[in-house]
């Protein structure tokens, strides 16, 4: 199976030091991932560094936005990852990996303007992108709506082999359990990363995962043709976020 890398959290406060050791490890083997970029960033759990013993040092770039447009100019693939990435619902919407949420259960009008918002501050930094990364992987039709009316057309979640249209959206899957994923032979699969939260057992993991497995950048992942998913292909992956929540929390 081919592996994309997908990195959530990117904002300005982040650990640079991990964030900068990861992106070593990605250059080396040629890996052009998609990262998640925070407009307003207003969570202080993404403020301050996790710790987790990566010494190395990998200052903060003098400039944040400007930053992350060279990283777009040279492949990197760029999602708006919500707005302020803010919790003020307990709602897992339609993907239900988390019962916590940014969008989900708040009305269209709402998530609208939030979208709208997180937009026009991409946009002002020279930032497009038309494709979305919900906080805690949770929205609902409401969000889909607004999606589609603040010109988003791709959504970074779901679960699946390949790339879907559903409801109106493109939808580009994460792994369900990467190990599992990784001895499948067929389809294409989407590692999710958190670079604040890595210590250095996480790096040789992704190591022996980059030399192991065939990556592939993320732009090669959205050229993927996408399937049409029906009632029972959502269904079913509504359940298996639901049971993937319930391992999550027995664990």
């Amino acid at each position: 199976m081919k592996i994309a890398v997908r990195m959530d959290d990117i904002v300005p406060e982040m650990d640079w030091a991990k964030f900068g050791k990861f992106k070593a490890l990605l250059d080396e083997y040629k890996i052009k991932p998609l990262i998640g970029v925070v407009p307003d960033n207003q969570d202080e759990n993404l403020k301050r560094a996790q710790g987790g013993g990566i010494s190395c040092a990998y200052p903060a770039p003098e400039n944040f936005w400007e930053y992350v447009k060279k990283l777009q100019e040279h492949g990197w693939a760029i999602a708006m990852h919500g707005y302020q990435h803010i919790y003020t619902q307990k709602n897992g919407g339609l993907f239900p990996l988390n019962h916590f949420s940014e969008f989900a259960g708040l009305d269209y009008d709402r998530q609208l303007a939030m979208l709208e918002k997180g937009r026009e501050i991409m946009e002002s930094h020279g930032l497009k992108t038309d494709i979305f990364m919900a906080p805690a992987h949770s929205y609902d039709r409401n969000t889909l709506k607004a999606l589609q009316k603040a010109g988003f057309g791709k959504i970074t979640d779901g679960f699946g082999k390949t790339p879907y249209y559903w409801n109106k959206m493109y939808f580009y899957p994460i792994s369900f359990r990467l190990q599992s994923d990784l001895k499948k032979k067929k389809g294409t699969t989407v590692m999710v990363v958190h670079t604040n939260t890595v210590n250095e057992k996480d790096m040789e993991k992704y190591r022996r995962i980059f030399m192991e497995n065939e990556m592939v950048s993320y732009g090669e992942y959205l050229k993927i043709r996408a399937v049409k998913r029906g009632f029972c292909g959502h269904w079913a992956e509504y359940i298996l976020a639901a049971i993937k929540h319930l391992l999550v929390k027995l664990l």
